[in-house]
């Protein structure tokens, strides 16, 4: 968390913005999502690969689902996932009044 002299928005040494609670409160919400995140990650980049040999036993769009998910599948989850994950993150922050002008 920032430090900053009242009213000046200006980083200060002398007293902490917010307390220890809010900030740890803070930090919770924020390591929360980006755990989150990882678990997302790891499943859409390793275990759908992974598992893709029996995927192909489905179709979608007429391409076996383990080719598609590899080929397309992974990325679109990563796109969403990263635009999910700024939206939320911005809550959070605006949550503690941290948030970005």
């Amino acid at each position: 968390m920032p430090l900053a002299e009242p009213g000046t928005g200006r980083p200060s040494s002398s007293e902490p913005a917010v307390d220890a609670a809010t900030a740890a409160r803070y930090w919770s919400k924020t390591s929360g999502l980006m755990w989150l995140m990882l678990v997302i990650w790891v499943i859409a980049g390793f275990g759908i690969h992974a598992f893709a040999p029996m995927l192909n036993n489905y179709k979608f769009l007429g391409f076996p689902l383990g080719f598609y998910m590899a080929a397309q599948g992974s990325l679109i989850i990563f796109v969403v996932m990263l635009f999910w994950f700024a939206r939320r993150q911005n809550a959070i922050d605006a949550e503690f009044g941290v948030s970005e002008d």
